[in-house]
């Protein structure tokens, strides 16, 4: 067991919040189109063809959503050079929680041996758009209130994937990604964020049983109402029709050019759908980053994974503009805007 620890006698005091350090953790299980194809009725080339997808993690058996989270946290702790005795909150994105409750951060929390007293610990669920929405909390906590904080996304989708559906079960990946959040320095930033709630369009992408309306029984399990089910077709039709618009608002509102956006870090739903949203945005001077190809859709954990491999790779560069682009089920949308 960890001892946890105790919070520090000083923390940092409120104030402008960065990002000071970021990580992920994808599972060493490599998933090939080849696995997935044939349960799901189809083959390599219709999965590369309609998804630009060629590989995913999976979770081992007993691999839960936290172990996954935690991973990632350590990360991203080590490459802020913070302890876990200095965070204040633990906030975790996910819509896979390890169990209905307690929440998934406090397993985190358990696992890194964060202090027991004035830290604040919660999960929040804003599908895929999550890790968005929970860093925009987390941020104007610790803007308020000073200290660190942890950000994660992260999600075990293989779990509820109907392998005979060849809209979901090619999709998605397993994984977590995370940020430290504190104090900012030498002018660099979360800068402000944006969101849009379509609640009309709820059934677009869901899992029809194991809640209150609908508990798990043997009638639901015999539906398959435990599965994740998503019409693939619509979600697609309304991102390209509504995100754009909405990021184009965004930038204008934020008093921030298109021309200034250096690095655009989207969810990761699907690489042909991210190929109709780099043409779509109108950001002539900004790179598009992408991990849908080699993990998948991540779930709440896509916009970290891919957050961390372009820090972790020397994409980003002081100073440069750095915009998130979040989209789940709800249907949420979450944008922020970075200065890296």
């Amino acid at each position: 067991m960890t001892t946890p620890a105790t919070a520090p006698a000083t923390a940092p005091a409120p104030g402008p919040v960065a990002i000071l350090g970021t990580g992920r953790c994808l599972p060493d299980r490599v998933v090939t189109n080849t696995e997935v194809a044939a349960p799901a009725g189809v083959d390599d080339a219709w999965i590369v063809r309609k998804t630009a997808i060629r590989e995913r993690r999976w979770a081992e058996p007993g691999q839960a959503t936290s172990d996954l989270a935690t991973a990632a946290a350590r990360q991203a702790l080590d490459a802020a050079g913070i302890t876990p005795g200095q965070l204040s909150v633990i906030v975790v994105a996910t819509s896979t929680p390890d169990q209905q409750q307690p929440a998934t951060a406090a397993y985190v929390h358990r696992n890194l041996g964060a202090p027991t007293t004035g830290v604040a610990v919660f999960d929040l669920n804003a599908v895929c758009a999550g890790f968005v929405y929970a860093l925009d909390v987390v941020h104007a906590m610790v803007a308020r209130c000073g200290g660190y904080g942890l950000v994660i996304g992260a999600d075990v989708y293989s779990r509820i994937l109907n392998p005979a559906d060849c809209r979901s079960a090619v999709l998605f990946g397993d994984g977590a990604g995370a940020a430290v959040i504190g104090p900012a320095r030498h002018g660099h930033g979360i800068r402000t964020s944006m969101f849009h709630f379509y609640s009309d369009m709820t059934g677009l992408i869901e899992v029809p049983a194991g809640g209150s309306r609908r508990p798990y029984d043997p009638a639901t399990h015999d539906a398959g109402l435990h599965y994740f089910t998503m019409d693939g077709r619509t979600a697609r039709e309304f991102a390209g029709a509504t995100v754009p618009g909405l990021v184009k608002q965004f930038l204008h509102d934020s008093e921030v050019l298109p021309a200034d956006i250096a690095h655009v870090v989207p969810h990761q739903p699907n690489g042909i759908m991210l190929d109709e949203l780099a043409a779509a945005l109108d950001l002539p001077n900004a790179v598009l980053h992408r991990t849908v190809g080699q993990y998948g859709n991540t779930g709440a954990a896509s916009i970290a994974v891919t957050l961390d491999q372009a820090a972790r790779t020397g994409a980003l560069h002081r100073g440069d503009q750095v915009l998130l682009v979040g989209m789940g089920g709800g249907v949420s949308i979450g944008l922020t805007l970075l200065q890296w």
